[in-house]
């Protein structure tokens, strides 16, 4: 089908915009011993005498193609370093060390890493120059459980409890603001604690956006910035979700000791340790969804950019998103056919059976179901949901396709869309005939693209 090579195309495009490694050979250079990067207008000038120390450090899906970068840029004049990433998503490094550790759910070699990671950074002074090269998933990927031993209050989370806290987290339909929001107060690093550890050092970090929104303070539980969330945020995200009996009971003892006063807050905006951080963000999902859509064009398709900040469940998303359609292909509303129209974001999925599959399968297999209502069976729609990392969910799938021939196949197939929503299922639907999107690692990482042509 020609409408789905368009849509694979065009995510790809996407995916070539952001990918990091070039994102940060054109923006970063070395003018003699002068490190200068510049990216949309923001300009930094570094002057490397001044350190007889450098560091790499990082966490993320797409840390070690960060730093393979900084390594052909800086080459000798890199120390040491260390980064965090998922699983298959290595690169191979000289000076900067990789390990690789659990995504979503973190585990012991990323346990490992942020402890040496830790110690690296305490080993830093006025003279050291720490650059961070920071992107999704590198909350997960750097698990440092809180431990607190002052004024008679004792605390010692373990990584078992920040585990089962981030599968509640998962399961409950938290968006990742939500889930950072209490990553950050269970954990001696996130939250602008890593800042703490590495003063009196300075600190470039390159960031890219893997959230809706693009704020500092929460890609990555926000371990460069300060932290404006407190652990009184965090019991009410717990109270929302009625999480009170299924969360560990030390992570629930922790937050409320905290906002009892018993325990410090993460450092705030403007906190000393915040001033010798320069945070530059180089990639977000806005940059992803202007190159999809200047490929659409290309492709001969009339684009219409809805947003950067679709959230909410992946259901009503799927919904909200065939209304469009439907309605660009009856009375060509706010595009002229053929048309693209192309949203990002990142929705979440309230986990309701044991089935398989991902938030972007999730929002195909429902956008499916509502082909399967539409009078003209979806006909001259076709649809695309896929992550920027290429893993959807705990899959090795990117996403998913849907479209009236699809539906034709499933039907044939004897498969029911109703079931596999029920039972969060859209991976087994879409492997059995063959529409799951799959890319393998990307080794980047901003979100969502969801992609809908109407011809």
């Amino acid at each position: 089908m020609r409408e789905l090579d368009h849509l694979r195309e065009i995510f790809q495009a996407a995916l070539n915009r952001i990918d990091p490694y070039q994102m940060m050979i054109d923006h970063i250079r070395l003018e003699g011993e002068t490190l200068v990067v510049a990216f949309d207008g923001e300009r930094h000038a570094v002057d490397l005498t001044g350190y007889n120390r450098v560091l790499v450090l990082g966490a993320g899906k797409a840390s070690a193609r960060m730093a393979k970068a900084v390594e052909d840029i800086l080459g000798a004049r890199i120390s040491q370093g260390l980064v965090s990433v998922k699983y298959g998503h290595a690169e191979a490094l000289s000076r900067v060390e990789i390990v690789e550790s659990g995504h979503p759910t973190p585990d012991e070699n990323g346990a490992t890493a942020a402890l040496r990671m830790a110690e690296l950074v305490r080993t830093a002074d006025a003279q050291t120059l720490i650059l961070n090269m920071i992107s999704g998933g590198g909350s997960a990927l750097l698990p440092c459980p809180l431990v607190h031993d002052e004024n008679g209050t004792s605390v010692r989370l373990t990584l078992a409890d920040k585990q089962d806290m981030t599968r509640c987290l998962l399961a409950c339909g938290a968006d990742i603001g939500e889930i950072n929001c209490i990553r950050k107060h269970i954990s001696g690093v996130k939250g602008g604690r890593l800042l703490e550890l590495m003063a009196p050092a300075r600190s470039l970090n390159f960031i890219l956006s893997d959230v809706v929104g693009d704020r500092l303070d929460t890609i990555a539980s926000g371990l460069t910035s300060g932290d404006e969330t407190t652990f009184q945020d965090a019991l009410g995200i717990i109270e929302k979700y009625r999480l009170e009996e299924k969360a560990p009971s030390e992570v629930i003892r922790a937050l409320n000791l905290g906002a009892q006063g018993h325990i410090r807050e993460t450092p705030k905006p403007g906190a000393p340790a915040t001033e010798l951080a320069t945070n530059v963000l180089i990639g977000t999902n806005q940059a992803a969804l202007l190159a999809a859509c200047e490929k659409a064009r290309s492709l001969g398709y009339n684009t219409a950019a809805l947003t950067c900040a679709l959230t909410g469940e992946s259901r009503e998303a799927a919904k909200f998103l065939f209304g469009i359609a439907r309605d660009v292909r009856k009375s060509e509303m706010l595009v002229k056919k053929p048309a693209c129209v192309i949203a990002g974001g990142e929705t979440v999925v309230t986990l309701s059976g044991p089935g398989k599959g991902g938030r972007n399968q999730e929002m195909a297999l429902a956008f499916l179901a509502e082909l399967a209502k539409d009078e003209g069976q979806g006909l001259a729609i076709h649809f695309l949901s896929a992550s920027t990392d290429g893993s959807d969910g705990p899959t090795d799938a990117a996403g998913a396709f849907a479209s009236a021939e699809i539906l034709g196949q499933a039907r044939r197939a004897g498969l029911s869309m109703d079931a596999c929503l029920r039972e969060n299922d859209s991976y087994h639907f879409f492997e059995k005939i063959g529409y799951l999107l799959k890319t393998g690692p990307t080794m980047t990482n901003v979100c969502d693209l969801h992609m809908v042509l109407i011809t």
